[in-house]
């Protein structure tokens, strides 16, 4: 059985460990493709990795290049390139140059990789991934972002810490734009079953809420000189998952809403069965008032930042 090609484009920190989980996982063949002050810097990670293969036991080719002939006919293309945010820097004050850069990846995904189920996860992500879809011109299901499961990752993660209880009891969606308007749907939420609302009252919830939409920043703040990455790759390398091995996945991602939840054709945070044509169902949930009314404010704020990137890239 052929193995699935995965190519990811951009081998900083969140790339490189997309590609380990990937690896470790024998999700298939990978290509690591940068254009880094120092050439050999993709190839050297990359064969870094495939030297702990003996060690981990996976079987994976791994390749590091700058060249994109490499990734040709790729199955998946997870797109990490991009300016990383700094201390004191919003998603928003990324917009303009990480468009410029997304912007000539997705070209490049086109001319060489015209089948391939798209994940994008540079920020600011709402709006990089519309522009993923502006210029490769995919039918909107195979051009996806990565925002959703990370949120909800962090959401489970503080969850479970409050309650000191196991991350795997907690169940959890959030919904709308990535970062601080992301919108928690608390009637979804659960602890080993139990109604999160049961467990914990409804200030300290809202607390967590807050730390959730400000999980980025909060280790951008700790790190100093650089952004979340483990959880980020994680969260990337479980969609390639979905794909690869058409697991029919139902998680929170990014995915083009035209009449569902009344979005207008814009990428918004919703729940999707992802499998290997990528997002192959949206499911509208029936929100409670409060959340329809943070989601339709949080939608709002995804089209203003993509009406931005609009300005800036006409």
């Amino acid at each position: 059985m052929r193995r699935a090609k995965i190519s990811i484009i951009g081998a900083g920190n969140v790339g490189a460990t997309t590609a380990h989980w990937c690896a470790a996982a024998e999700l298939g063949d990978i290509v690591l493709l940068d254009i880094p002050l120092t050439e050999g810097m993709p190839a050297g990670k990359a064969l870094d990795l495939f030297q702990a293969a003996p060690i981990m036991g996976f079987d994976a080719r791994i390749t590091g290049t700058t060249d994109w002939a490499e990734t040709a006919g790729s199955d998946v293309v997870v797109v990490t390139a991009g300016i990383a945010r700094k201390p004191g820097m919003s998603r928003d004050d990324l917009l303009s140059t990480n468009a410029k850069i997304v912007g000539d990846v997705a070209a490049k995904i086109r001319e060489t990789s015209p089948a391939a189920v798209v994940i994008v996860v540079s920020n600011p992500l709402d709006a990089m991934v519309q522009r993923t879809f502006q210029v490769t011109g995919f039918p909107a299901q195979r051009v996806i972002g990565q925002a959703g499961i990370l949120d909800t990752a962090r959401y489970r993660a503080f969850l479970a810490m409050e309650l000191g209880v196991s991350v795997e009891d907690i169940a959890a969606m959030l919904l709308g734009g990535h970062g601080d308007t992301m919108v928690p749907i608390p009637s979804c939420t659960s602890v080993g079953g139990i109604p999160v609302t049961q467990l914990i009252p409804a200030d300290r919830l809202e607390s967590i809420v807050t730390r959730t939409r400000n999980g980025g920043a909060e280790i951008v703040g700790l790190l100093k000189t650089g952004s979340a990455y483990y959880a980020p790759a994680a969260a990337t390398a479980q969609m390639v998952e979905a794909v690869v091995r058409d697991k029919k996945r139902l998680v929170p991602c990014a995915a083009y809403c035209d009449r569902e939840y009344g979005v207008g054709g814009y990428f918004v945070g919703v729940p999707v069965i992802l499998g290997s044509g990528g997002v192959e169902k949206i499911v509208e949930l029936s929100l409670l008032p409060a959340e329809k009314a943070a989601l339709d404010k949080s939608v709002a704020a995804v089209r203003d930042l993509v009406a931005a990137m609009n300005r800036l890239t006409a």
